[in-house]
This record gives C-alpha cells, sequence and structure tokens, in this order.
C-alpha cells in the first residue's frame, strides 16, 4: 500500500496507541510462550484499519470514544490477524510485515493453535459487549471461510468470473470492514440508519482495499511488495485484472495460465497484463465501489469523521496508480 496517510489514519490520531494496548492486553496470558505466539503479529506493527474504522464509526457524531467501542475494534482486528495466521500455513509463507511468521519460526502445528486462540480471544471479547455483535462477528468468520473457500475452489481456473472474483475477496475482506465499521455503530448506540450506512461503507472500502491490493500484487516492483510481483498469478490465485486481461481475448495469456508460472513464462504472463487493458478496466471497477462508499455516508452528520470517510476510498485507489510512489 502508499506510503500516503490514509484519512482514516490521520482522523484518529492518538487513538491508534489506545487500541494497540488494548490489542496486546488482549492476547495477554499466564503463559509466556502462548503469550509471545499470539503477539507476535501484534508487535510486528499494521495500520490497524479495520479497528481504526471501529473507533471512527463510533464517534462519528462527535461522541467520544469508549472503551468498548475499542474493544469491538480489537475483536475485529484479532479475527484478522487469526486468519493470517492460518493463511500463513496454507501458503508455506515464511515473512509476514518484514518478520519470520509463526508457522516459520514455530511450525505448523503452532501457528494453527494460535491462530484458533486470536479467534476464540476476538469471540469472547465480542460476547462481553453483547448478543447481537457475537453473533455478527461469528457470523463474519463464517463469511472469511467462504470467500477464501471460493478462492481455492477457482485455483488455476483460466475461466474464473468477475462474480467469483467478487464475491470471494467479499467474504475474505469486505465483509471484515462492514463488520468492523457495524460494531463500532451498534457499541456506540448509533440509529439504525447510520449504523446500515456505515456497515455499506466497510464492505465498500474493503472492496477498494482489495482490489487494490491485488492491483499492486501485479504493478509494483518486487522490492515494495517484500515478494514477487505476479506471486498470486503464479500460485494460480487469478485476480481481476487477469479474469478482465483474459475476457478481452488474449490467447497468449490463456496459453501460460492454468498451471504453475515460473522462469520466463511467469515473466511473459506478467507483461501480458501490464501491458493489457485488464489494468485500466480493473481500476474503473474500483473506482464503482469507491463511489458507493461515499454515497453510504450520505446518511452519516457532517463533521470532520464523515469527511475523512469521504476521503479515504479514493486516497486508497490513488496508492494503486502510482504504485511506486
Amino acid at each position: 500500500m502508499s506510503a500516503r496517510l490514509s484519512p482514516l489514519l490521520a482522523h484518529v490520531g492518538d487513538q491508534r496507541d489506545r487500541i494497540e494496548r488494548a490489542m496486546l492486553d488482549s492476547v495477554t496470558t499466564t503463559d509466556a510462550h502462548l503469550t509471545e505466539l499470539a503477539s507476535h503479529l501484534i508487535v510486528a506493527g499494521g495500520k490497524r484499519l479495520r479497528p481504526v474504522l471501529t473507533v471512527i464509526a463510533g464517534s462519528v457524531d462527535g461522541r467520544a470514544v469508549t472503551d468498548d467501542v475499542v474493544l469491538g475494534g480489537v475483536s475485529c482486528e484479532l479475527v484478522h490477524l487469526g486468519s493470517l495466521y492460518h493463511d500463513d500455513v496454507m501458503d508455506e509463507s515464511e515473512t509476514r510485515r518484514g518478520v519470520e511468521t509463526v508457522n516459520a519460526r514455530w511450525g505448523n502445528l503452532q501457528a494453527i493453535l494460535a491462530g484458533d486462540f486470536l479467534l476464540a480471544r476476538a469471540s469472547e471479547i465480542a460476547a462481553g459487549l453483547g448478543t447481537e455483535v457475537a453473533g455478527l462477528l461469528a457470523r463474519t468468520i463464517g463469511w472469511l471461510c467462504e470467500g477464501q473457500i471460493e478462492e481455492l475452489r477457482h485455483t488455476y481456473d483460466v475461466a474464473r468470473s468477475e462474480e467469483s472474483y467478487l464475491t470471494s475477496i467479499h467474504g475474505k475482506t469486505a465483509s471484515l470492514y462492514g463488520t468492523a465499521a457495524r460494531v463500532g455503530a451498534i457499541v456506540a448506540g448509533l440509529d439504525e440508519a447510520e449504523i446500515d450506512g456505515l456497515t455499506d461503507f466497510g464492505n465498500a472500502f474493503g472492496m477498494v482495499f482489495q482490489i487494490v491490493d491485488d492491483l499492486l500484487d501485479l504493478t509494483s516492483t518486487d522490492e515494495r511488495l517484500g515478494k514477487r510481483a505476479g506471486h498470486d498469478m503464479e500460485v494460480g490465485v487469478y485476480t481481476l485484472p487477469v479474469i478482465h486481461s483474459l475476457a478481452a481475448g488474449s490467447a497468449e495469456l490463456e496459453g501460460l495460465l492454468g498451471g504453475p508460472l515460473e522462469g520466463s513464462d511467469a515473466e511473459r504472463a506478467l507483461e501480458i497484463v501490464r501491458s493489457g487493458p485488464g489494468i485500466e478496466s480493473t481500476i474503473s471497477r474500483a473506482r464503482d465501489f469507491v463511489n458507493e462508499a461515499v454515497r453510504a455516508c450520505s446518511v452519516l452528520p457532517d463533521g470532520p469523521a464523515r469527511t475523512a470517510l469521504e476521503e479515504a476510498p479514493a486516497a486508497l485507489l490513488a496508492s494503486a496508480l502510482s504504485p511506486t510512489a
């Protein structure tokens, strides 16, 4: 992602320190080793966009951010982190956020159990915030699994549709943003229209987030990504730019795909996608979700929080338009 500061991060300011403290407290146990496992990626850092969105939603009308709102955001971020632990096992990843993954350092079994622990702590925190929040978080974990399964079902599938892609990223990414915003609004006691508007914003913002991530995987540099550009395509995850390139009738690209890519074939496939119409058409699709997110803010009260929300999706998309900035 771009180094530019998101309007969301700029708006919350020092509240991010409060989020960090609450996250570390939430995974501290009497077992020092389990605490180390569970806090490994927390200590590694991150933007914390999900709990940041919870905090903004819970104070969108200018009210003070309560401890319960912060805890609601923490529960969502712990779900995200738990899913990363499991993803790294599935992908056999060795690094994440510039540090060794838990599976690389301590093995797959401990990584899986640590991921389960994070999901359990998230559920425990949500239960303390009420049955509505607990049920919502549980359903969201289900959506994450459904989205990941949809992606796995279409590994190396050159006929994968845009519908499949959008269904997958809504489940595995956007739904948690929608839930993060909804949790903040519910815990803060906002009215139904505001709760629904913030949920719609979170879902649309999450779609932009994942599309941008997938664009950068194909258009940014190896150095900035921390992995090979085009890695998803190499391992058979065909994201929207690839799907659109194939739909445009690139017979050469179709001939290269359908199985693992390496060497000159991987380089050629990446070159075709970068120079073809798929990048621009994907950016256009992302703009649809930017506009959808901004429209969702129309039910919110005027003020700095609403302004930050309205500006954030376009700022996020801009990072894909300048991938090496």
